[in-house]
């Protein structure tokens, strides 16, 4: 039988919102409208816009409400400012198009070195068909980017190194038990709406008090992040398991 794979953002957000204790870990995330735009940015300053489809960061664009009513998005490398919301959002809408988009509650991430980071949790089904967190690794942001993907320039990096100016290694070490932890509840979840998962691979976003946030879940996965760490041990668990639930990867 094929592996599930969900599509839509917004879709597997609506089943993450039915459990109660995975609620509280997604940032306020609404469809596309300039009147939600408007409202979210009161409340947030800052946001997200993102395609409900789609992958490696791209279509995203940070939206800020900055001081003085200044209005600025930016996509890439690329920002660009207005003094009024109303031209902002008409030059946003002529980006996005007809494509369905979201918006979501903007994270200040912690950083390393300066430069923004957040932690990407590999779940899968293991050859006990038991949901299994099997991989924790850390992504680096391009110092120009918005986003932490690696094809966006994004540096694959261990955990524990992002986070060692911030806890200590016994800290660390806890705080990757419980995003392992939330990576299976998470998956749980999904499950009793997408009984054929197999994988999933989640986007934490981790906010300057240490509180752990979902940004996104993707069921197709990229394996091949994990072997950039020196440690090759998760990427070998993480072939094994696809290869017992049919998924090829060398």
């Amino acid at each position: 039988m094929a592996i599930q794979r969900v599509k839509s953002k917004w879709a597997k957000t609506k089943v993450l919102l039915l459990s109660e204790p995975l609620r509280e870990r997604i940032p306020v995330t609404k469809r596309w409208s300039a009147a939600a735009l408007s409202a979210m940015l009161e409340e947030h300053s800052m946001v997200y816009v993102k395609p409900d489809q789609g992958t490696f960061g791209l279509g995203v664009v940070r939206v800020e409400k900055l001081p003085d009513n200044v209005y600025a998005y930016q996509s890439g490398t690329v920002q660009q400012r207005f003094g009024s919301f109303e031209e902002m959002a008409v030059s946003l809408a002529s980006r996005i198009g007809s494509r369905p988009y979201l918006i979501q509650q903007g994270i200040h991430l912690l950083t390393h070195n300066g430069q923004r980071f957040d932690i990407r949790v590999m779940v899968q089904h293991n050859p006990r068909r038991i949901w299994e967190t099997t991989g924790i690794i850390g992504r680096l942001g391009h110092p120009d980017k918005i986003v932490t993907n690696y094809h966006s320039g994004g540096i694959p990096m261990a955990v524990d190194k992002l986070m060692a100016s911030h806890l200590t290694k016994e800290q660390v070490d806890s705080y990757k038990m419980w995003l392992a932890d939330i990576g299976t509840s998470i998956a749980r979840q999904l499950q009793t709406r997408y009984p054929r998962l197999k994988e999933i691979g989640i986007d934490i976003a981790v906010d300057e008090s240490f509180r752990p946030w979902i940004l996104e879940v993707n069921t197709l996965p990229d394996p091949y992040i994990f072997r950039k760490l020196n440690d090759k041990s998760m990427f070998r668990r993480i072939r094994r398991y696809c290869r017992a639930y049919r998924r090829r990867v060398k």
